[in-house]
């Protein structure tokens, strides 16, 4: 059994967090029993409990047949709250609004964890519209500007082996490669995703420095056919002056507020 800072990790509160986080990553995908059983390796009778526990309090969800599950409503409550309650993401979010009224682009604020990079804020261009809301949504860090920004920040040490996880054929697959895009990343000052992450789109990612290393960062995604060198230019220097702006205010604004770990 795992430790958590010396005291033992409880196996049903364990067993409770890993089926949810079975269920959000699969998305629009429902799961059966026999599933859920098999990949959290527990017996099938007990994955029925578990769940019939859950669905009857709203964290998951089942069909008509009451064979297929999801995730429950109440998993959106919860995640909203977190936004809400975060006083950073209240701090940034006029200033996504800023960047986007000035760029015309797609404007993203995101937070690392673990391997991933969760996003936490977007402004949708006008021009370039996402059928599916970013927002609580989670993406390799090794893939997208956001997760290359805060990598730079950390030593290379850091990096796992590989082999990494190819969302298109741009992505980086392994560790050499990714060392030497962050180390041109930490020269540069800011990040470049080239098509790594979704094709036809390019992002500029740039840490925010109000925490050592960082955690946070925002960015700019842009169609590839809508980007030249001058408005790259413009978004470079839009997205700096955004950043200056952030961390000059994040401090003072957090107060005597909690400093979560």
């Amino acid at each position: 059994m795992s430790e958590t800072g010396g005291v033992r990790e409880v196996k049903s509160a364990a067993r409770t967090v890993e089926l949810l986080e079975v269920l959000a990553a699969r998305g629009d995908r429902p799961a059966r029993l026999q599933e859920l059983a098999d990949e959290l390796e527990v017996p099938r009778s007990s994955m029925y409990a578990l769940l019939q526990t859950l669905i009857s309090r709203g964290w998951v969800r089942t069909d008509i047949t009451g064979s297929l599950y999801g995730i429950g409503i109440h998993a959106l409550l919860t995640g909203t709250s977190y936004l809400d309650s975060d006083p950073r993401v209240r701090v940034v979010r006029p200033y996504l609004d800023e960047a986007s009224q000035a760029l015309g682009e797609t404007i993203h604020m995101g937070r690392l964890d673990g391997r991933d990079v969760a996003y936490l804020a977007t402004r949708e261009s006008h021009e370039y519209l996402r059928t599916i809301s970013r927002v609580g949504r989670r993406l390799p860090a090794h893939v997208g500007a956001l997760g290359k920004a805060l990598l730079a920040e950390r030593p290379d040490a850091d990096l796992p082996e590989g082999p990494y996880e190819a969302m298109t054929p741009n992505s980086h697959t392994s560790r050499d490669p990714l060392a030497a895009d962050l180390a041109e990343i930490r020269a540069r000052g800011h990040s470049v995703d080239r098509e790594e992450g979704v094709l036809g789109i390019i992002g500029f990612g740039f840490a925010l420095r109000y925490d050592t290393p960082a955690q946070d960062a925002i960015s700019c995604s842009v169609p590839v056919a809508r980007l030249t060198p001058a408005h790259e230019e413009q978004i470079l220097a839009v997205m700096r002056e955004i950043r200056a702006k952030i961390e000059t205010t994040v401090p003072a604004a957090g107060g005597a507020a909690v400093h979560w770990r």
